[in-house]
This record gives C-alpha cells, structure tokens and sequence, in this order.
C-alpha cells in the first residue's frame, strides 16, 4: 500500500493545490457551451400586401421583369434581387415559390386600380420557385418613389396552396424611408431585415434579401 504523506509535507500540499485547481475548473468547462448559446434567427417581418398584388396574373411571370414577353424595359436602373428562403433551423425550404411584385419607373402598378398606367414592357410581377438550396434571384427595376411611398419591392413566399409570408423589401439610405409610414411603424431590428443596400455588383447593381421563414 503507497503511504500516505503527512499532511504538512510539500507533496500533500502540491495535491491539494492540484485538486483545488481541477474543482475550479471543471464547473467552468462544463458551463462553456451553455455560456455562448448558438446565433439565433429571427424570422422576417411581414407587412401589408398592399391594394396592387396583380389581378390577374400576367401570362409571363418568370424571374426576368424588364422582359415582358418580347418586349423589353429599357426605363429606369436595372437591378438583381436574390437570396435564399431558409426556417428558423437554417433549413432551405425547398419548393418555396418566391413572388415580387413593385410600381414601373413612372410609379405605377399593373392593376386595375392604378389605372391600368404602368408601362407595357414592364413585367411588373415575377415568380421563381426554389431549388434545394432555397436560393433565388430575379432581374427587376431598382424600385421608385410614388405619392406618398417609398421605393419598395413587395415580397410573398407561397409553399403549394399555403401563404408564409407577405412583406416589403427597402433601400437602404433612401432619403423617403423616414417619410414613409409603414417603414416607420417597424422597430429597429425589422427595419435592418428589410432594409438592403443595392451596391454596383459584377452584372450590375444587386440586392441581397434573405427571407427566414417562421414555420
């Protein structure tokens, strides 16, 4: 049996201090992970349709807005609008269908209650539906000013018959954002998620939107 030194000698205290030492420690090791708790997600805010979401849907409605059919849009500042529809886990939604629909240079909507007045090239409204990896991406018209709103770009994400989302889509820095009453009414954090820059890219200027979908 391996003695036991006395209790006053360099060994035992050299232990107990080794000891003491590992009890520190292993409550902090043990509480680390719980400490740093992963990112969390916050879904995107909704908003209002608004009274322009089409009529009737036009007969084309693919990704490209500034061709409508064999005409082409040539008004105003070309845009790429993309991003991803992911859940709160991070996980693509496969098979969402993403929907963007916004006013022409002039500022006006494809609708029956703007008049009919958006110019006829303008495609006005596109649809895509995502891939495995949730992502999408449409050409359109970096969005204009209009009586009393801001440039803004009308967003609505479909799963087969179910709508999960319906939001607005802003510039950052417009100098209309403080005037506008429904991008005042969001709190600071909404305003960031629905707020992006469009910034001169490599085909253009883009905007980068992700949409987190709370279910």
């Amino acid at each position: 049996m391996r003695p036991v030194p006395p209790p006053s000698s360099p060994a035992a205290l050299l232990r107990r201090r080794t000891v003491a030492a590992a009890l520190v420690a292993a409550p902090a090791l043990w509480l680390g992970p719980r400490a740093q708790p992963a990112a969390s997600r916050r879904a995107t805010p909704t908003q209002t349709e608004g009274p322009f979401y089409p009529a009737v849907l036009p007969r084309d409605s693919d990704h490209d807005l500034l061709r409508n059919g064999a005409l082409t849009y040539p008004e105003g500042q070309s845009a790429w609008v993309e991003g991803s529809v992911s859940d709160l886990a991070g996980k693509p939604v496969a098979g969402a269908q993403v929907e963007i629909w916004q006013c022409d240079h002039a500022g006006h909507y494809h609708h029956p209650g703007d008049g009919d007045r958006a110019d006829r090239r303008f495609q006005g409204f596109g649809r895509v539906t995502v891939g495995a990896d949730g992502r999408y991406r449409f050409r359109t018209l970096r969005p204009v000013a209009y009586a009393g709103r801001t440039p803004h770009i009308h967003v609505k994400v479909k799963l087969g018959q179910r709508e999960l989302l319906t939001t607005q889509l802003y510039v950052t820095g417009d100098p209309g954002n403080p005037r506008d009453f429904l991008w005042r009414s969001l709190g600071e954090a909404d305003r960031a998620a629905l707020t992006v820059p469009f910034a001169p890219g490599s085909d253009g200027l883009q905007a980068r939107f992700p949409i987190v979908l709370a279910a």
